[in-house]
């Protein structure tokens, strides 16, 4: 994937790409054969844990972390000169999340949880490590942040859609915090109780997970946007698409909040209330004006 300006030569942005980051890549090779082994963990092994199949976590975070790494390898390499600081961060980042998965697959295996499991000295240590290992990817992901504004990326459409990806992805990170304050992740009911297929969100309480992942991947669905714009709408002015952007990273941003200020109000996703609907509907109805006026002002 790449992002340019120009419609049929070889997109300017991603020539100048050095390659991308190898930790990054090293985590994401990982992470694809953890997927596997995960996977097959999901067919093989039919023990349950907090009602769920036991493998489904990992499995979970496997794909989720693969998407991640593979993002930010990517958006490092486009930066015009090479940033130590982007670097670094991300080599904490990838040591981050291999401590933090080596913990949920220990887990798995010793047959118990891994977050905010303090029931024995051995479990409240394995948490405490990987507590440890969060806190150091949101400081390095906010230096990473911090690197790509900093850049000069010469396209204006690009550098809006990396941006607003780096900074909801950002936002992602922070409405997680709620969780390690409260130890666990459902707000209004315990833990592992009923839930969605496959990603588990609780259907009897608000769950924080909902805006975590929803702002987590921002990472890979803005700048995706950006592409689109500039490959599919070449007749399109720049600055309408950077107004555009702009509007769906506002968008995306108050989904994330507004997700989890549902969650903390103890209210499941599937079953939001009046105000929950709403908000949403003052949200999407902004966002729709914001668009139209755009194009009219377009043409």
């Amino acid at each position: 994937m790449a992002l340019s300006t120009h419609d049929t030569a070889e997109p300017a942005v991603l020539s100048r790409a050095r390659s991308w980051n190898r930790p990054m890549m090293v985590l994401a090779a990982a992470m694809a054969v953890l997927t596997v082994v995960t996977a097959t963990g999901l067919l093989a092994d039919d023990r349950v844990l907090t009602g769920a199949a036991i493998w489904l976590k990992p499995f979970k975070f496997s794909v989720s972390i693969l998407l991640y790494a593979l993002a930010l390898a990517w958006l490092i390499a486009l930066l015009p000169r090479r940033s130590r600081l982007a670097e670094r961060s991300a080599f904490v980042i990838v040591l981050s999340l291999f401590i933090e998965m080596a913990v949920v697959v220990v887990q798995v295996i010793r047959g118990t949880t891994s977050h905010y499991n303090t029931s024995t000295p051995l479990n409240a240590a394995l948490w405490n490590v990987m507590f440890a290992a969060i806190i150091a990817l949101f400081f390095a992901h906010l230096l990473i942040a911090v690197a790509v504004l900093r850049a000069r990326i010469p396209d204006r459409v690009a550098r809006t859609g990396i941006a607003l990806g780096v900074g909801v992805s950002l936002l992602g990170l922070l409405v997680a915090t709620p969780m390690g304050g409260a130890n666990q992740h459902t707000v209004g009911a315990p833990d592992g109780g009923p839930g969605l297929p496959v990603v588990g969100w609780s259907t009897v309480g608000g769950d924080l997970r909902v805006g975590h992942f929803i702002g987590l991947h921002a990472l890979q669905v803005l700048p995706l946007l950006a592409w689109a714009m500039i490959r599919f709408a070449p007749r399109l002015p720049e600055r309408a698409k950077v107004r555009l952007l702009l509007l769906a990273g506002g968008g995306y941003a108050g989904i994330t909040l507004l997700t989890t200020w549902q969650a903390l109000r103890e209210q499941p996703l599937i079953r939001p209330d009046g105000l929950t609907l709403t908000a949403l509907a003052a949200l999407a109805g902004s966002v729709l004006v914001g668009v139209l006026l755009t194009l009219r002002a377009d043409r």
